[in-house]
């Protein structure tokens, strides 16, 4: 401390009013928390909102347009699908009509889905359902349950018999397909051989946007052919929906902030009115304004580094308290971006702090000190 004699007279005149300090710190530590807690959970819940709906981004569904007239798209729709999404997914042709479904548990009413390719539009990554289908019917996993059937049951679809060679499994995320309640058959099994809709699993977001935006240059360029609707549109949305709600929370915040900072003012005012005397037998031997004016700072910053590490700890602990004690992801709280959030509340709390302090500083710094001495 010999070394810094502003920051070591700072922290003596602290430890003298430490009441007073220790409640122009409180200020702080709520405004800190209160920016942290609601801007970590913000964060995360947008975080969970977006891992949550993320399948439905890479999706793009291209489907006869009112206007056309048409129930199905032809081989050249198609055609034109697959040029337009060349390099940037994978594209599935899809049957789709709906029907009663009959099994050893009963009958229930299910969409029916035909394609080649269940595993690119039904598979979750594990294997489980197959790459191609020829034969036989895949189920879903809540009609599965619902009539009680496995591999190897055998279901009957508006007069037609299949034998189950597999369950889809079961879908966490949203989908428009609801696979969940759906019997995937092979294209053999429908009387069209025209996809009902096609359906463009993106590599990406990106890739998704640019595929919808090639296929309207391609089918629509003179008349209305085909409907597309990218996904992405919903994640965008809901995207902003969240920057506004984190702004807003933020900004609520903030203002708890501000009373800290007005808190910090008021009681540096104090502090200067009650030691005039003092600073000026300082300034009456010699002691430079720029030291006094320096130690003053010094002890603002310190109500702010000190209520804004404490705010910006209990309030991390307490989202992390949160989440797991709620459905909230804990993976969406301990992002690695998150951190930005109490870092930017500790600073902006310091930030405050010294603001506070700085006119109190200035007019003891630069009063004259006869006057001071007066009292």
């Amino acid at each position: 401390m010999s070394r810094f004699p502003a920051l070591s007279l700072a922290t003596r005149n602290l430890s003298r009013q430490r009441l007073r300090a220790a409640l122009a710190a409180l200020g702080i530590v709520i405004g800190v928390f209160a920016v942290v807690t609601l801007g970590l959970l913000g964060n995360a819940l947008s975080v969970a909102a977006t891992e949550e709906l993320g399948g439905l981004g890479d999706q793009v569904i291209v489907s006869p347009a009112e206007e056309s007239g048409r129930e199905t798209l032809d081989s050249r729709d198609v055609a034109a699908v697959r040029r337009a999404a060349d390099g940037r997914g994978t594209v599935v042709p899809l049957q789709s009509t709906g029907g009663t479904v009959r099994g050893t548990g009963g009958q229930s009413v299910a969409q029916v889905y035909g394609t080649e390719n269940p595993q690119a539009l039904f598979g979750n990554g594990t294997g489980a359902v197959p790459s191609s289908l020829r034969q036989g019917a895949l189920v879903g996993s809540g009609l599965a349950g619902e009539l009680n059937l496995r591999s190897g049951s055998s279901i009957t679809i508006e007069g037609n018999d299949y034998r189950v060679v597999g369950v889809l499994p079961p879908v966490d995320s949203i989908s428009p397909l609801q696979p969940d309640s759906a019997v995937v058959l092979p294209p053999s099994a429908f009387a069209s051989t025209d996809a009902s809709q096609v359906v463009v699993r993106a590599d990406s977001p990106e890739d998704a946007r640019a595929v919808a935006s090639g296929v309207r240059d391609r089918l629509n360029s003179r008349q209305q052919r085909v409907s597309v609707f990218s996904l992405t549109s919903i994640l965008d949305r809901i995207s902003e929906f969240f920057d506004l709600l984190n702004g807003f929370l933020l900004a609520i915040a903030g203002i708890s902030l501000v009373v800290a900072g007005v808190s910090i003012f008021n009681v540096m005012l104090m502090t200067v009115a009650e030691r005039r005397g003092e600073i000026g037998v300082f300034r009456a031997v010699g002691i430079h304004r720029r030291q006094v004016l320096r130690t003053l700072l010094i002890e603002a910053t310190l109500l702010g580094v000190a209520g804004g590490a404490v705010g910006a700890i209990l309030g991390t602990l307490a989202v992390v308290v949160t989440a797991t004690q709620t459905e909230l992801p804990l993976w969406a709280v301990l992002q690695p971006g998150n951190a930005l959030v109490p870092l930017g509340a500790f600073a902006f709390g310091v930030v405050v702090a010294l603001v506070g302090g700085i006119y109190p500083a200035y007019r003891a710094a630069w009063e004259p000190p006869v006057e001071a001495l007066r009292g």
